[in-house]
């Protein structure tokens, strides 16, 4: 047991070929759940996408039950908001045949897995050097895509019927989009009173992501290194000494070779 127990945390930690080829294949799978999870939030249940999300929870509790049982620290493990989106997930997929199939709150919440996209970054962080160099401007278009899903999911739920279906998830969609960026149409408000303050924060949020953004795509591009010497931890992607303290750094790049 405890050489199946070194030979799974190994796939999770290792640099050998298999552990980055399975690392990456749990990247593609994260991101498929992710867009299946978005794209199915408003469906009815039928029989083909009840098998679906059973082979998909499976999934997703085996690679949890896997990182639980390889942790040095399990109950840290508890602490991380990607796995405890995940355990919201799997709970979503199991109460879903014990109630009505058309209960809206139990899909959206599914969404949740989109959390599990920062768990995504951390491995891009250590598997790409492409998102090393500007993983700023990676992370602020994944907080504002993981706002935009999972605040259109509430506003899917607070506001419309559990049968208004793909074209009412739209207009959530629509709905959210257009107070984020202070568009104001008019043509689908909010009337109630949780209804306005949910607009308020996504005002207020949305304009602070867009700003956010906007700075790490026009900002001069860095590379998050630590230095050794005095810490500082973003330098250019070709430095070869700290602009602070002179120590010399070896920033992992690509190369040149000359013509």
């Amino acid at each position: 047991m405890k050489e199946l127990q070194r030979t799974i945390r190994l796939l999770y930690t290792g640099q050998s070929q298999r552990a980055r080829r399975f690392r990456y294949g749990l990247i593609v799978f994260d991101a498929v759940t992710i867009v299946y999870f978005i794209a199915t939030a408003a469906l009815p249940a039928t029989p083909i996408t009840t098998s679906v999300n059973a082979g998909l929870g499976l999934l997703i509790f085996l690679d949890l039950a896997a990182r639980f049982w390889t942790s040095d620290n399990p109950r840290r493990e508890l602490t991380r908001i990607y796995n405890l989106a995940d355990l919201i997930v799997l709970l979503s997929l199991l109460l879903a045949p014990l109630v009505a199939s058309s209960f809206a709150f139990l899909r959206v919440l599914r969404g949740l897995r989109l959390i599990h996209a920062y768990h995504l970054l951390r491995d891009l962080r250590r598997e790409s050097l492409f998102f090393r160099r500007h993983e700023d401007a990676i992370l602020a278009m994944v907080n504002l895509f993981v706002f935009i899903f999972v605040t259109t999911s509430f506003v899917f739920v607070l506001a419309f019927d559990e049968e208004a279906g793909i074209p009412g998830y739209v207009d959530a969609l629509y709905f959210t989009v257009a107070t984020l960026t202070t568009t104001g149409f008019g043509d689908i408000t909010m009337t109630t009173t949780e209804g306005k303050l949910l607009s308020v924060f996504i005002m207020v949020v949305g304009v602070a992501l867009f700003v956010q953004l906007a700075r790490a795509i026009f900002q001069p591009s860095k590379i998050k290194y630590k230095c050794p010497e005095c810490g500082l931890n973003r330098h250019e992607p070709d430095a070869v000494h700290c602009k602070h303290c002179g120590e010399s750094l070896k920033i992992e790049t690509a190369g040149e070779t000359g013509a």
